[in-house]
């Protein structure tokens, strides 16, 4: 009878929790797993990304081998969050209108093959004409997406793998290296550590958004006339609504910017739908920030084979794509670990 084996994932972000998930489904009856983070969803952290995200769908155009290789993680992603809405509602994810208004498109914006291939398989797409644009907006769609609670997503997540019998371990690892000695029997590690240990072509995006009271039913993202962003994303389950928000390459400055805040603020109050009884001002819960680890060329998503038999999985670097790309990127790291025989075999459900 072959040697009981443990499988490490590293990380509890929402790429690491989607990972876990995904191959604790496929495991052989001489396979466990187990999940090892410095961060789990009951942590905050601005090192920790995903509880802070605004987490929404929004599609980016792009003809590059990157924005293609997202654009089928996304949509993977996509039809996987709808299916945990219908069947899941404790799972903070709401399928809602998303509108977006752009005053200065990207070029990728006016390219209409590369729009039909990341919009064309939402529900209700379609482009706004002219006379449906607000002023000074030059492009606009709208579409259904979802939405997702952030930390109540993560926190399920990480109760249905402790339930269907997975393990976990609090432990800040100095290299994914340090997980093959964790557990008994370890020869594949999934590091999905966000940053990667040490990856010269990754780093980090501070991003900094605010939580408001406001109640707004769908999302909207809006560019303006300086290439500047601003959005909202209502969070389910009575969450509060994300304006936000900022990208800030190499920038580790972990506080928040009352000027920033005020200035995310202004911008998203000029086209968010109040309420009356809100008066036209927003009522701030707290203000965000996180950091985001991104990697140059996008996400490692590759097995190291290494001389003593072992393997690594690395699937890092989402940046701020986290969210809508985490079921497509498990569905990857599944797929080469079958390849590779590091899975042993699919188990019957």
């Amino acid at each position: 009878m072959p040697e009981s084996e443990t499988i490490v994932v590293i990380g509890a972000g929402v790429v690491g929790l989607s990972t876990a998930l995904d191959i604790q489904q496929r495991l052989s009856g001489t396979q466990s797993i187990l999940l090892v983070a410095r961060d789990f969803p009951s942590d905050t952290s601005v090192n920790y990304a995903s509880p802070w995200a605004g987490a929404h769908y929004r599609p980016v155009p792009g003809s590059s081998p990157q924005a293609l290789r997202e654009a089928d993680q996304a949509r993977r992603t996509f039809e996987a969050m709808k299916r945990v809405a219908a069947e899941e509602p404790a799972a903070g994810i709401e399928l809602i209108p998303g509108a977006e208004y752009l005053e200065a498109p990207p070029p990728e914006y006016l390219d209409e093959p590369s729009v039909r291939n990341v919009y064309s398989h939402l529900k209700d797409f379609r482009s706004l004409s002219s006379d449906e644009l607000p002023e000074g907006v030059k492009w606009g769609v709208h579409y259904g997406t979802y939405m997702i609670n952030s930390p109540v997503y993560c926190a399920h997540m990480l109760r249905k793998f402790i339930v269907k019998g997975g393990n976990t371990k609090q432990y800040t690892l100095a290299h994914w290296k340090e997980a093959f000695a964790l557990a008994s029997n370890v020869t594949t590690v999934v590091n999905c550590s966000g940053l990667g240990f040490g990856d010269p072509k990754a780093f980090i995006i501070k991003g900094q958004t605010c939580l408001v009271r406001n109640h707004c039913t769908e999302s909207i993202t809006r560019q303006n006339e300086d290439g500047s962003w601003s959005f909202c994303i209502p969070r389910p389950l009575n969450g509060g609504t994300i304006i936000g928000g900022t990208k800030q390459p190499h920038d580790w400055d972990p506080n928040p910017s009352v000027e920033t805040r005020e200035r995310l603020l202004a911008s998203a109050a000029k086209w968010f739908p109040f309420t009356p009884e809100s008066n036209g001002r927003f009522d701030v819960i707290r203000d965000i920030v996180g950091r985001r680890p991104a990697r140059e060329g996008g996400m490692r998503i590759e097995v190291e084979k290494l001389t003593d038999g072992k393997s690594v999985v690395h699937a890092y670097g989402a940046g701020g794509r986290g969210f809508e790309l985490s079921r497509g990127v498990a569905e990857d790291v599944v797929g080469l670990m079958l390849e590779n025989g590091l899975l042993r075999e699919k188990a019957s459900l």
